[in-house]
């Protein structure tokens, strides 16, 4: 009987595929949750707290989204281009050694990253329409509206991650049978 190393021993008893892995679950959960709360940068209680009481807090709402905008807007006029091409890249990377190669790993990143550019892109619309909006009504709904479209993605990321883990799941073959 040989002698069992302490690596060895450690990626026996901790599951090291991506989709039974509890970390996994814990950072697609707070990734999705930390980005239906951070909205351009703006964090979605200080929207609420402009709505809600208005005065000092919507004037500070108002500074805080349009340079927030101004930022994103920026960022695309600067370097959105080389932005682009290095996120379609890397998904293109990921997706083949994910789904082509079956590289589980990549699999389990793609399903994260994915939804997050089609957010990105979306953030860069919402910033475009906060740096254009007339007054604090306007930014509120298209920060509203904004949410709602990032939480019914992240919500259908889940699902479709949730349901491509299981299908792993199923078919892994653990025991090495």
């Amino acid at each position: 009987m040989g002698r069992v190393s302490w690596y060895d021993l450690a990626f026996e008893l901790i599951d090291m595929r991506s989709f039974s892995n509890l970390w996994y679950w814990i950072v697609l959960a707070v990734t999705w949750s930390t980005t239906s709360h951070w909205i351009v940068g703006i964090p979605w209680d200080m929207v609420q707290r402009a709505i809600r009481v208005g005065g000092r807090a919507a004037e500070d709402l108002e500074i805080v989204a349009r340079i927030h905008a101004g930022r994103v807007n920026f960022i695309v006029e600067v370097a959105g281009l080389w932005i682009v091409g290095t996120v379609f890249f890397g998904l293109a990377v990921l997706g083949t050694l994910g789904f082509w190669f079956g590289n589980e790993f990549s699999q389990a990143v793609f399903l994260i990253v994915a939804p997050l550019s089609v957010v990105g892109a979306l953030s860069v619309r919402t910033a475009r329409r906060v740096a254009a909006a007339a007054d604090l009504d306007t930014i509120c709904r298209t920060l509203r509206v904004h949410r709602r479209i990032v939480q019914f993605i992240g919500m259908a990321a889940i699902f479709v991650t949730s349901l491509w883990g299981m299908w792993q799941n199923i078919n892994a073959n653990v025991l090495g049978i």
